[in-house]
Parts: C-alpha cells; sequence; structure tokens
C-alpha cells in the first residue's frame, strides 16, 4: 500500500512527513509529491494546511492540474484522504479569510473567523484542548474521548450537514474539530503535534 502526502509547499508538511514515517516504521510506501500520475496511483491522499486559507488555496490552484486530480481521486474514485488543518477547510465550497476565496467543494460549508467574544478567547486558538468526539469515526477507534488535541488556528470549518461533525472542540463556542464524509477524514488539530495520541490517528487513517 502507498499513502501521498500531497507536497503544494505547505508550512506544515516536514512535521506531518515524520509522524507518518515514525508510524508506517517501513511497511507502506510513504511519497511526497505532487506529480499528478503519483498522486492518481496512491491507495490513500494526506493534505496538510498551514497559514491562510487563502494562501493555501493558491498554492494548490498553483500546480497546474492539481485540484483538478485530487477531485477526481477523491470524488471519483473515492480513495481515503486525511486533511489537517487548512487542509481540512479546504474541503469548504468557501472561505472568508483575507478575502473571499472559492475551496474544493468537497463537503459543503464556509470557513470563518472564530467568534472570540470581543477579545474574550484569544486568537489563534493555540495549544491543547479536549475534543468531544460525536461520531463513531474510524480515525478515532481506540481514542477516548476527551483526549487532547494540538490545536493551532483562528477560524473554523461550519459545514452545512452537521451530520460530517465526528468531533468537536470547546473554544468560545463548539468549533468542528474532525469530519468524516464517507472516504474524507480531517482534522482541524494538528494530529502530528499531539503526540502518541496524534500518532494513532495517523496509524488509524493508515489501516483504514
Amino acid at each position: 500500500m502507498n499513502v501521498t502526502i500531497v507536497d503544494y509547499n505547505s508550512g506544515n508538511i516536514s512535521s506531518v512527513v515524520n509522524s507518518f514515517k515514525e508510524v508506517a516504521k517501513n511497511k507502506i510506501a510513504l511519497e511526497v509529491t505532487s506529480d499528478l500520475q503519483k498522486i492518481r496511483s496512491s491507495d490513500k491522499l494526506v493534505l496538510p494546511g498551514q497559514g491562510s486559507f487563502k494562501s493555501c488555496v493558491e498554492a494548490l490552484n498553483a500546480i497546474s492540474g492539481l485540484s483538478e486530480t485530487l477531485n477526481e481521486s477523491v470524488i471519483i474514485d473515492k480513495k481515503p484522504l486525511l486533511g489537517i488543518c487548512v487542509g481540512l477547510q479546504m474541503f469548504a465550497d468557501v472561505g472568508y479569510e483575507e478575502t473571499e476565496t472559492k475551496g474544493l467543494g468537497w463537503i459543503s460549508g464556509k470557513v470563518s473567523r472564530i467568534d472570540n467574544q470581543n477579545g474574550k478567547f484569544k486568537l489563534p486558538h493555540i495549544g491543547w484542548n479536549q475534543i468531544n468526539i460525536v461520531k463513531d469515526s474510524k480515525i478515532y477507534k481506540d481514542i477516548e474521548n476527551n483526549s487532547h488535541m494540538y490545536f493551532v488556528h483562528s477560524y473554523e470549518f461550519l459545514p452545512n450537514d452537521k451530520n460530517v461533525i465526528s468531533a468537536t472542540t470547546d473554544y468560545s463556542s463548539n468549533i468542528v474539530c474532525s469530519v468524516e464524509k464517507e472516504n474524507i477524514f480531517g482534522t482541524q488539530f494538528h494530529p502530528e503535534k499531539s503526540e502518541k495520541i496524534g500518532l494513532r490517528i495517523i496509524k488509524n487513517f493508515i489501516d483504514i
């Protein structure tokens, strides 16, 4: 089996690669590439994301044919994909960070700034926070509810269909921190920075 981490110059790619290598221990073929043919031939895909929604979408779109190839692999071929942080946010129809920017449109919804209640809550939301698992998701196999995950974000994904939400975290409101829709998985938190439990989530994704 091979897993491809999509390389489009996202800031968190090296930590994502290292954590996947640690979990995989040479049992799977791990590719880090933007090569369209390699993405098409991959069994599973990982879409990292660090920075603004706008900058990540633009970087993705700057590589000719990449978004179309991802769409073909994920929506038509139904390959499992894990989106991390802005990688999850790009599932949305539209994001409002910096300026209105069209997303991938895989899960209907929008990405908006967290309501910090007039400064009551600091933004970005940085650090460890508990997650409330609300759906029996494959990526949470053998993970206890209220486990702590590591977050860095100022914007949140607001899906139109609440049934795709697999976990939330409490920060100013119930923020969506993971989703699952068929073969599409996403975490707002960083599993690659969430120590043993984060590595377990990565293992669960690899094992799907």
